[in-house]
C-alpha cells in the first residue's frame, strides 16, 4: 500500500514509463481527467521523461495516470466498479471463472496489477497479445434504483418519465481510453481518498491473448443484468390475439421443451447458479459460451461467443432459437416453416379461419390467337397441320398481409416458373403480347402493369381477424403499388431471360429445330409465329425439298425483274437469314432493295417478308440523332425479326456512321426515350432500305448486299401474267405454305451437315460463308457475285477510284503537292458540292484516305523534308501481275 503524504509522483512516473506506459498527470478537480492541453497526441506517442518533469517536479501534484491502447504496449483495463464489488460481482465473476476451468487465468489477472479505487473498485490491467486492444466497452449494467438517483437523475425522470437510469457494473478501457492509478491521492478523486496498489505493478500485469481475454469478458458480461434486448431478427412478428383455448405452436413448444432439447448438440451445461445456467461451447475445455434463464422477463439464450452459429450477445428464446437451429436463420419466412413444422408434430392448436371464396381455375396457352384449333390452316401434301398448345396449372394463392412476405411470395412464384409468359431482360421483367396489327411487342413492366399482371394470375390475399367472432378471415387484395415497385427495383428477378422473339420456326445453336409455340428455355428466345404453323415430317425427303424448292423459286420468286442472278441470290439469302439467326453469331449487312423506276417489285419484296415474318416498317430520319432513336425503338419495343427503312428519296447516297455502327455491332446499346438509364439490347435483326436509284457513301458501301430490280419497261407496275398471279392476296393465302417451305430449305441443308462454302465478307464472313454453302446445296446461283457492280453503286469509291486512275494515268508515280494535283486534273478532283476543294482541303481527304485501296489504286504520302511539305503519289497493287507495288 502507498502512504499518500510521501507519494512520490515523479518516481511512479518514472516507473511506469521504464515499464513502456504512456503517463499522463491528472487535474485535481476531481474529473479523473488528463491535466493537459490536448491528450489525443498521447493517444499515438508516448510521453518523454522530460514532460514528467515537468508535470510531476511539483509537488503540489496529486494524480497520475496512463494512456490504454497501443501506446502503452496495448494494455487494456478491467474495472470493476464500488458497486459491482459492494454488490458481491466480483466475488461471483470469481466463482464462474472457477467453476468453468478458468480460475488460473483469473488469479493471473487479479494479481498481475490491481489498484483499489477510492469508491472501493478494483482495477485489473492486462497486455493484450495477438490482437490490436478492443474500444472501451461496457460488460455489465443495472437499472438504477430510485433511492440512487441523484438530483439530476431525478430532474430527467421527472421530466421525461419512463427514461431508464443505468448503472454501470463492470466495463473495459482499451484503445484511446485513460485510467487513473495509485499513488493518486487528495482532490485526484472527489472524495479525496487515495487510489491504492492492491497487487503486482506494471511490470507484473498478466499477459492475455484473444481467446482467453474474450473468456474473462464473457464471465463479465455473465453478470450483466440488462443483456441486450431480443432483437426483431430473433423474435416472431407480433402476435395477435387467438380465440379463446388457441395456443400457437412456438408458444406450447416454449412450455413444453428443456433447452437441453435444443441446443444440447451445440452446447454443454456446465453449472447453474440461482436460475442462471452456464453452457459452454462443444470442443472447448474451458470459459463459458452462453446463459440461459439470467433474465429475469422470459427464459432465454444468450450467447457470447462469436464461434457458434447463434449471433453472439444477441438474447433467443426457445422458439428463436429452435428456429435458427432448423430453418437457418430468424426472419419472418423461418418462423413460419419452423411453426408449421412445430403444428406437425403436435404443438399449438389451429386457429379457426375462414377461407377466401375459391377462385375458377385459369389455364394460359403460350402463343396467340392465330393457333387456336379453329384457325388451324389445312393440312396440305407435305406439311402436316395441327397447332402445339401448351397448359398452364390453375393460379396460385399468395398471403399479403405482410409486404415483405408479400414480395417474397411473388418472388419465390417466379423462381418456381408459376408465373406464365413473364420474362426478363435489360430493364427488368416484360411480357410479350400482340398489338393492333397482330405484331409481336415486348412490353416492359412498370408498377401499374405488374400489378395488373398479378391481379390476372395470382389469387393474394390478407388475413384479418374479427373482432366480433376471433375468427381469422381471408379477404380478396392486390398487391400494393409500393410492393410492385419494390420488385421492379431489384437488380435481378428469378425469370426465365428473354433474349428475342421469333416469329417462325428456326434452327437452335445445336442445330435442333425450334418450332414449339411460346417460350424455349433452351435459346431464350419466343415463338410468337406471324402466321399459323404448318407441323413439319420429322426428317426432310426428297420430294419435300423439291416441293419447297418450286413453291419459293419457282413461284413466289420467279417473275421479279432481278438485274442478276446475284440479286434474286441475296434476296433469297435475306428472305432465309431470320430463320437461321440464331445458328450463327456475329451482325449480317443491311439488304437495300433498289429499282430502276417506281413500281419494279419493291414493295412486293417487302410484303414477302411482312407475310412470312412481320416487319418493322419505319420511315427515313432526317438525321443521325433520329435515326439512333428511331433504331433504339426498334430493338427495345417491337418483335419482328426483320426492320424496313421504308422510301429512301429517289438517289438517296446511305452514308450514316450510325448505320456504319448499328451494323458491325452484336449489341445495341441507348438510352430508352422517356427513361434515364442505358439499356443494352442484341442486334438481332434483319435491315433493310428501300429505295429507288439508291447508292451508298463513307463506309456503308461495305455494310451492304445489294438487291436490284430493273423491269426495262414503261409503266412497270402494268405488266402481268406471273406464275402466282396477284402476289399479295396468294401471300395472304398461302403464308403459312411458304413459312414451311422455308424451313424446309434451312433443315434440308442442316440434314446434310449444314455444308458452307468460305466466303469473305469483314464481319460478317461466318454469316455470308454459312448462306453461300446453303444457296450453293439448294443449287442457286450469284451469291455476292456483283462484287464490282457493287462498287459502282457506292458514289465515294467510284469517285475515288475514277480520280487516282487518271491520276496515276497522268503523272504515273511522282510525287506532288495538293496544289498541283488540284491544277492538272481539275475535271477529275472529287468535289464538295459545286467547287472543287481547296489545296488544304484535299490534303485533310487525302489523310483520311491514306493506304486505302479505291479498286487497285492507293494513294500514299510522300513527306519532303527540303520544302518542308507533304507530297502525295498514286500506287497500284500488284494484281497486275508485277509482283508488287508499281511505283
Amino acid at each position: 500500500m502507498t502512504d499518500p503524504q510521501t507519494a512520490d509522483l515523479r518516481a511512479a512516473a518514472r516507473e511506469l514509463h521504464d515499464a513502456g506506459l504512456c503517463v499522463l498527470p491528472v487535474r485535481s478537480d476531481g474529473t479523473k481527467a488528463p491535466d493537459v492541453r490536448s491528450w489525443t497526441q498521447y493517444k499515438v506517442t508516448r510521453s518523454t521523461s522530460e514532460d514528467h518533469d515537468q508535470w510531476f517536479g511539483n509537488v503540489r501534484r496529486t494524480g497520475i495516470g496512463v494512456v490504454t491502447g497501443a501506446v502503452s504496449g496495448n494494455i487494456e483495463l478491467i474495472e470493476f466498479e464500488g458497486l459491482a464489488v459492494r454488490e458481491g460481482l466480483l466475488e461471483e465473476v470469481t466463482e464462474l471463472a472457477n467453476n468453468s476451468g478458468l480460475g488460473d487465468l483469473w488469479q493471473a489477472v487479479t494479481t498481475g496489477w490491481a489498484d483499489e479505487s477510492p469508491s472501493g473498485g478494483v482495477h485489473y490491467k492486462v497486455v493484450v497479445e495477438g490482437r490490436p486492444a478492443a474500444p472501451n466497452t461496457k460488460l455489465a449494467r443495472r437499472l438504477a434504483r430510485e433511492d440512487e438517483y441523484t438530483p439530476e437523475e431525478r430532474q430527467r425522470v421527472a421530466e421525461k418519465p419512463g427514461t431508464q437510469i443505468v448503472r454501470v457494473l463492470i466495463e473495459t478501457r482499451g484503445e484511446g481510453g485513460f485510467v487513473v492509478i495509485a499513488p493518486s491521492h487528495g482532490s485526484t478523486h472527489p472524495s479525496g481518498k487515495p487510489y491504492v496498489r492492491l497487487a503486482g505493478g506494471p511490470t507484473t500485469m498478466a499477459v492475455v491473448g484473444p481467446e482467453d481475454l474474450e473468456a474473462i469478458y464473457a464471465l463479465c458480461r455473465a453478470v450483466d443484468a440488462m443483456p441486450t434486448e431480443e432483437k426483431a431478427k430473433t423474435a416472431p412478428r407480433p402476435k395477435r390475439d387467438l380465440p379463446a383455448g388457441a395456443v400457437r405452436p412456438g408458444d406450447d413448444f416454449e412450455a413444453r421443451t428443456d433447452w437441453p432439447d435444443i441446443i444440447g448438440d451445440e452446447f454443454d451445461p456446465i453449472f447453474t447458479r440461482g436460475s442462471t445456467t452456464y453452457w459452454r461451447r462443444k470442443g472447448k475445455t474451458q470459459g463459458i459460451s452462453a446463459t440461459t434463464g439470467h433474465a429475469a422477463d422470459r427464459d432465454r439464450l444468450y450467447v457470447f461467443t462469436t464461434s457458434t452459429t447463434f449471433d453472439s450477445e444477441t438474447p433467443y428464446d426457445k422458439f428463436a432459437a429452435y428456429t435458427h437451429l432448423t430453418q437457418g436463420g430468424t426472419k419472418a419466412e423461418h418462423f413460419k416453416r419452423a411453426a408449421a413444422e412445430l403444428r406437425g408434430r403436435g404443438y399449438g392448436t389451429e386457429p379457426t379461419r375462414r377461407r377466401l371464396s375459391s377462385v375458377p381455375a385459369q389455364h394460359f396457352a403460350d402463343g396467340s390467337s392465330a393457333l387456336d384449333p379453329d384457325h388451324a390452316p389445312d393440312a396440305q401434301e407435305g406439311f402436316e397441320g395441327g397447332p402445339h398448345l401448351r397448359s398452364v396449372p390453375s393460379r396460385p394463392e399468395l398471403d399479403i398481409t405482410n409486404e415483405a412476405d408479400g414480395i417474397d411470395g411473388v418472388l419465390a412464384l417466379m423462381g418456381d416458373g408459376r408465373l406464365p409468359d413473364l420474362y426478363k431482360r435489360s430493364g427488368g421483367p416484360c411480357w410479350v403480347y400482340r398489338d393492333d396489327n397482330d405484331d409481336p411487342v415486348v412490353q416492359q413492366l412498370g408498377t401499374d402493369n405488374l400489378r395488373a399482371y398479378l391481379a390476372d394470375h395470382v389469387t393474394s390475399f390478407t388475413v384479418k381477424r374479427n373482432p366480433a367472432t376471433e375468427q381469422l378471415e381471408e379477404e380478396r387484395e392486390l398487391l400494393m403499388p409500393k410492393s410492385c415497385s419494390t420488385i421492379l427495383g431489384r437488380k435481378d428477378w428469378p425469370l426465365p431471360v428473354l433474349r428475342g422473339i421469333v416469329t417462325s420456326p428456326v434452327i437452335r445453336p445445336d442445330g435442333t429445330l425450334l418450332d414449339s409455340l411460346g417460350y424455349d428455355r433452351a435459346t431464350g428466345l419466343y415463338l410468337e409465329p406471324r402466321v399459323p404453323l404448318r407441323r413439319l415430317a420429322p426428317q426432310v425427303t426428297r420430294d419435300s425439298l423439291d416441293r419447297a424448292k418450286g413453291i419459293v423459286l419457282d413461284q413466289v420468286l420467279k417473275d421479279f425483274p432481278w438485274v442478276a442472278a446475284s440479286d434474286r441470290a441475296h434476296f433469297l439469302g435475306a428472305l432465309l437469314t431470320p430463320i437461321l439467326r440464331p445458328y450463327f453469331h456475329g451482325p449480317t449487312p443491311m439488304f437495300v432493295l433498289t429499282a430502276t423506276a417506281a413500281g419494279s417489285g419493291k414493295s412486293l419484296l417487302k410484303d414477302i417478308f411482312r407475310h412470312c415474318y412481320g416487319i418493322a416498317d419505319t420511315a427515313w430520319p432526317e438525321n443521325d440523332t433520329e435515326l439512333r432513336k428511331s433504331i433504339t425503338t426498334q430493338l427495345y419495343g417491337t418483335g419482328q425479326p426483320v426492320v424496313v427503312l421504308d422510301n429512301l428519296p429517289n438517289g438517296c447516297i446511305i452514308k450514316s456512321p450510325v448505320l456504319s455502327a448499328l451494323l458491325t455491332s452484336e449489341v445495341w446499346g441507348d438510352r430508352v426515350l422517356g427513361a434515364t438509364s442505358k439499356v443494352t439490347m442484341p442486334n438481332d435483326r434483319l435491315w433493310i432500305v428501300t429505295g429507288n436509284a439508291l447508292r451508298t457513301g463513307g463506309d456503308n458501301g461495305r455494310r451492304v448486299l445489294w438487291v436490284r430490280l430493273d423491269p426495262d419497261c414503261p409503266d412497270p407496275d402494268q405488266r402481268d401474267n406471273f406464275t402466282v398471279g396477284d402476289l399479295r392476296p396468294w401471300l395472304r393465302h398461302n403464308a403459312s405454305t411458304l413459312v414451311a417451305a422455308l424451313v424446309t430449305l434451312v433443315r434440308a441443308w442442316v440434314a446434310a451437315g449444314t455444308p458452307q462454302v468460305r466466303v469473305r465478307k469483314g464481319d460478317y464472313s461466318e454469316w455470308a460463308s454459312l448462306m453461300a454453302g446453303l444457296l450453293d446445296f439448294l443449287g442457286v446461283e450469284g451469291w455476292m457475285a456483283d462484287r464490282n457492280e457493287a462498287r459502282d453503286q457506292d458514289d465515294e469509291l467510284q469517285e475515288w477510284a475514277l480520280f487516282l486512275e487518271m491520276w496515276r494515268e497522268t503523272y504515273g508515280g511522282e510525287p506532288l503537292a495538293t496544289g498541283a494535283v488540284i491544277k492538272g486534273l481539275p475535271n477529275h478532283v472529287p468535289r464538295k458540292g459545286d467547287e472543287p476543294p481547296s489545296a488544304n482541303q484535299l490534303g485533310i481527304w487525302l489523310k483520311a484516305r491514306a493506304g486505302r485501296y479505291f479498286g487497285t489504286h492507293k494513294v500514299v504520302m510522300v513527306v519532303d523534308s527540303h520544302r518542308k511539305q507533304n507530297l502525295w503519289r498514286v500506287e497500284v497493287h500488284a494484281d497486275r501481275g508485277t509482283g508488287g507495288h508499281e511505283s
